[in-house]
């Protein structure tokens, strides 16, 4: 019956949706990207610069901000931006610049029905932005597409491990939302809510549902995950779980395939500015960046290490963002094609945010993906979080079980002072929980060193 739905939802109900009730045109969208996917590197390098161009056209013919800001640069016209290295050497954009230069980011005339979000990010200060109804439709489109390479498409039973609705929701909005996500075929279980207490309620409500996809911030996918396989009660019949909003490591994946055998876990990447800027495929070698919607920059001279991401949304324009630093850290992919045979350009990992980079004293940065790679081999660890107090003083917090003893903890101590010298103090605090931050996920690490 469940497969039945699937294939009339997305034959029947999903376009009816879309475009007949909703008049949107993201099915239109959907077939673009799809047939972008296959073409060769040229024709898609060819299709992004276009549409690059039309965009920094409308940016010095109706943004104040974008034209006040080259014209500084001595620019008499747009065609001073010839190819891609002159773009690369114009000003990079921050939320500092977006906070302080709101109204003149936004178009002139502005565009009827612009669209706003609020994102507060791991820095915890708000950011507001506007967007186009089509940059909207588009974002939907090429999420569906890089859902899609995981098996996951319209109608897919689904289980979504995900930030649930903040207290003071009316009711009427709660149930317009639980019909919206039956209709989609799929259910949402708020990670905000889960703890230790209470994961085998939530690994009972997934076997219930018998979903055969699970989308989840990677954070409460892997802590269920744990439970699941401490219980000996693995879930069966999911085929894909598709891991968001957070980090997903080599080291997780077989721990989320043995809590649902036959399951391929997915890593993607996106953030709320622009929702999915890459995603792996069916071959998880890298993940595919969404090249013919977005216009995608590591700002580092080398490339297999970790540098600062400059993105542009080639349709928001409404608030056109043109090399947007979003403060996350990633590499690029080394190595032939994908086997796939998609063209889109790879991403090869992403690292994290430069916000959580550890310093050592003698001005050394440590990603913070050194801490889960380094944790994960010791016993008794149910969670952590790596707190940079000072310089020379960092805090572990760990949330740990009967292994956890005093072997294991002068192991963590030993390889942090390997790291990051002998000098720094580490202060191990064992603790029942780890709260995650407003937006659901679970912060690894956390610098407060300036």
């Amino acid at each position: 019956m469940s497969k039945i739905y699937e294939s009339l939802f997305r034959r029947a109900l999903f376009p009816l949706y879309e475009t007949g009730l909703r008049r949107r045109g993201t099915i239109g969208y959907l077939e673009e990207y799809d047939r972008n996917q296959w073409l060769d590197r040229e024709a898609i390098d060819a299709l992004q610069w276009n549409k690059l161009q039309a965009l920094m056209r409308h940016c010095w013919e109706h943004v104040p901000f974008y034209r006040r800001q080259w014209q500084a640069l001595g620019m008499d016209s747009i065609e001073d931006i010839r190819n891609r290295a002159d773009y690369a050497r114009l000003p990079t954009l921050s939320k500092q610049d977006i906070t302080a230069n709101f109204a003149d980011l936004l178009a002139r005339p502005a565009p009827k029905g612009l669209m706003y979000k609020t994102t507060g990010g791991s820095t915890g200060v708000p950011l507001r932005f506007g967007y186009t109804r089509e940059s909207y439709e588009r974002r939907t489109a090429v999420m569906w597409r890089g859902y899609g390479w995981a098996g996951l498409a319209p109608g897919t039973r689904t289980l979504y491990l995900w930030g649930g609705a903040l207290g003071g929701t009316p009711q009427a909005v709660l149930l317009k939302d639980r019909a919206y996500h039956a209709l989609f075929h799929r259910r949402m279980l708020d990670c905000f809510a889960m703890n230790e207490a209470n994961l085998a309620q939530y690994a009972a409500s997934i076997a219930r549902f018998r979903p055969r996809a699970i989308v989840s911030y990677v954070t409460s996918i892997v802590r269920l995950a744990q439970w699941i396989n401490e219980s000996g009660r693995p879930i069966e019949g999911v085929r894909s779980v598709v891991g968001a909003a957070e980090a997903l490591h080599d080291f997780h994946r077989p721990l989320i395939e043995a809590a649902f055998p036959g399951a391929e876990v997915f890593n993607t990447y996106g953030c709320r500015e622009f929702m999915l800027i890459a995603s792996e495929c069916e071959h998880h070698d890298g993940l595919h960046v969404n090249t013919d919607h977005l216009h995608v920059e590591l700002l580092g001279a080398e490339p297999t290490l970790p540098s600062e991401l400059a993105i542009t949304d080639l349709s928001n324009y409404g608030m056109p963002f043109l090399r947007y630093m979003n403060g996350d850290l990633a590499t690029a992919h080394v190595g032939g094609d994908c086997a796939c045979g998609r063209a889109l350009p790879r991403l090869g990992q992403v690292v994290g945010r430069k916000l959580d980079m550890i310093r050592s004293v003698d001005g050394r940065l440590l990603p913070g993906e050194f801490f889960p790679h380094m944790l994960k081999d010791v016993a008794g660890i149910r969670k952590f979080q790596v707190i940079q107090v000072q310089l020379d003083k960092l805090l572990i917090k760990v949330v740990p079980d009967a292994a956890f003893g005093e072997t294991e903890e002068r192991y963590v101590r030993e390889q942090v002072s390997r790291m990051l010298g002998n000098g720094v103090v580490v202060i191990i605090r064992r603790v029942d929980e780890i709260p995650s931050s407003p937006s659901g996920k679970h912060r690894v690490t956390i610098s407060q060193v300036q």
